[in-house]
């Protein structure tokens, strides 16, 4: 019962941030086209339109005493699920823009929340 209330706790976090990210990128101008789209397995946090540009949010959340900085969850792993995601998203919808990957953090900090928003934060892996 303790982990279930641990990881309702943890998704209630992350659904916050979620909010926070796309209020942030919707005063900054970007129009907001899915947020939590899924595809099989696979999840993009928030897809958005902006500069005639496709660009995929990751948003990581986390409280003021968090470890390592959130971007670093962006593993090799995560990247690769996310670009597969993502290459679906363009095929579904054929998408003819071009795509750019973004992370954003939340910081809660108490009742305040610190954002950074890291533009093309990586790119979709070669394949050889």
């Amino acid at each position: 019962m303790c982990k279930l209330q641990g990881m309702d706790k943890r998704n209630e976090t992350g659904k916050d941030g979620e909010s926070v990210a796309r209020a942030f990128l919707e005063k900054q101008g970007y129009k907001i086209t899915h947020t939590n789209w899924h595809w099989h397995h696979y999840e993009l946090d928030i897809v958005a339109i902006k500069d005639a540009c496709l660009v995929v949010v990751e948003v990581k959340t986390r409280s003021e005493d968090y470890l390592l900085p959130p971007e670093e969850a962006v593993d090799a792993s995560k990247i690769r699920r996310i670009v597969a995601a993502a290459d679906a998203y363009v095929r579904i919808f054929n998408v003819g823009l071009p795509v750019r990957f973004d992370i954003i953090t939340v910081i809660k900090k108490g009742e305040e929340v610190e954002v950074d928003h890291i533009d093309d934060a990586f790119y979709a892996p070669c394949h050889s």
